[in-house]
């Protein structure tokens, strides 16, 4: 495993798109291209499917220096309220391109902190929301909530819009870690707002832990899931740090790069993780992802039914989903779009009356093909051209470029499909790497992306 380790630990994305966002065609990108294809794909799927909506929260009160998101530090709680107005204008604009009200399927709030924002003006977004659209009977609502501060107020005002999903940032219960990520919170805040959750109501508690961090030693690992273990969540995001701290603004330079751990502890990290995971009853969901057997995301695997986009892993698939906020990034399937990133253009953007669309792709019918190759990879380990549909001429290249990770064990490759071995899991990312055809003809000549171990 160490010399695999050696071997594949290079840059790679973590695929919540294709094409990834470094690879999309801007100059080719134009707004009234992006308005006719999610009018199209909402067209064919709202009535069937409903659609996705992600919403991004952007605001902060402090830094943790692991986080590459989008957000804006601020104490000034006033910043709530015109926030939110632009949210609801934003939807209306997109609300006037379709022909009937939208279904939404899956909602989720993500940051920044989504719990900045206080439990009376969140109830005031999602009822502009839900003005403009309806929930679907299965409708599944969840929201990013930070341990520190998510209330039994903030949990019984979301609930009365049918919120049953909440997922905590834990990432470790090492102080010494938490110092140097800026994240300070005792178990005992983690384990109130999980037991608070689930006297709401909540069916579907979820911790995100990360290895990798500065200063996290194995045995900080062991503990931290062995702490989230007493807690019994639902399900467990387990992910590795993605240090790329030549991201401007992300915040990741608050250490040096001798305070991480080596791809080498990273990967004992996890090791030690899936097995402790996994002996408590917890199946391997995707990438990264662990959840028990009775959560809808382990179902969804079992079923098939299992998807992957901006919003990590959902039990269930749509072909459209509409980003709202700064940053928040737009998939009509044919197509993706990005909002402003700065929360003053986009405010004036959408009160001009303007999507506040600022780069975007319209996909191939190359990119479409080697979309749902990398799908299938991420979210079932397995993918298949038995459909002619699903060939492309370079597959043959593909398949010598795979040879090497079939003969290390990663995979099975047969007449007409591939399949990702258990021991192969861990380096998933590589193994989509060859069917990723934009990065294949053109290598980034600076950083991108973290590394894939």
């Amino acid at each position: 495993m160490c010399t695999l380790i050696s071997k594949y630990n290079v840059a790679g994305p973590r695929y919540t798109s294709y094409p990834t966002v470094p690879y999309w065609d801007q100059e080719q990108f134009y707004l009234k291209d992006w308005k006719k294809t999610l009018q199209d794909s909402f067209r064919e799927s709202n009535t069937s499917e409903g659609i996705s909506v992600y919403i991004h929260l952007p605001f902060c009160e402090s830094m943790c220096t692991f986080c590459g998101c989008n957000k804006r530090i601020t104490k000034n709680h006033e910043v709530e309220v015109p926030y939110i107005q632009s949210i609801i204008k934003e939807f209306v604009l997109y609300n006037e391109l379709f022909d009937e009200r939208p279904i939404v399927k899956q909602l989720h709030l993500g940051g920044g902190t989504p719990t900045f924002f206080s439990p009376a003006h969140l109830d005031r977004l999602l009822s502009g929301i839900f003005t403009i659209a309806k929930q679907a009977p299965d409708c599944e609502l969840s929201f990013e909530g930070h341990p520190n501060n998510t209330t039994k107020a903030h949990l019984a005002a979301l609930a009365t819009h049918n919120f049953t999903r909440v997922c905590y940032g834990v990432q470790d219960y090492n102080e010494v870690v938490q110092k140097a990520i800026n994240r300070l919170q005792p178990y005992q805040h983690v384990q109130k707002a999980t037991c608070n959750a689930r006297e709401e109501g909540y069916t579907s508690v979820g911790h995100d832990i990360i290895y990798g961090l500065p200063f996290q030693t194995q045995d900080d690992v062991i503990h931290t899931i062995h702490k989230t273990i007493t807690l019994r969540p639902d399900r467990i995001a387990f992910y590795s740090y993605a240090h790329v701290p030549w991201m401007k603004g992300n915040g990741q330079r608050g250490f040096k790069e001798k305070d991480l751990p080596s791809a080498l502890q990273k990967r004992k990290q996890y090791e030690i993780g899936k097995t402790m995971l996994t002996k408590a009853g917890y199946v391997e969901i995707g990438m990264d992802h662990f959840a028990l057997k009775t959560d809808a995301l382990y179902e969804a695997q079992q079923n098939g039914t299992i998807h992957r986009n901006f919003m990590g892993y959902n039990a269930a698939k749509t072909q459209v989903m509409i980003g709202l906020g700064v940053s928040a990034i737009s998939d009509s399937w044919y197509s993706f779009a990005q909002n402003v990133k700065n929360v003053e253009e986009y405010q004036q953007l959408v009160d001009d009356g303007i999507l506040p669309v600022f780069r975007g792709h319209i996909l191939t019918d190359e990119d479409l093909i080697i979309r749902t190759h990398i799908l299938n990879l991420m979210c079932t380990f397995a993918t298949s051209w038995e459909e002619s549909s699903l060939y492309f001429p370079e597959l043959p290249d593909v398949l010598i470029k795979l040879k090497e990770l079939e003969n290390d064990g990663l995979i099975e490759i047969y007449p007409k499909k591939i399949e990702v071995t258990k021991k192969g899991r861990p380096f998933v990312r590589n193994i989509c790497l060859p069917f990723d055809m934009r990065l294949q003809r053109k290598k980034p000549e600076t950083p991108l992306f973290s590394m894939t171990v």
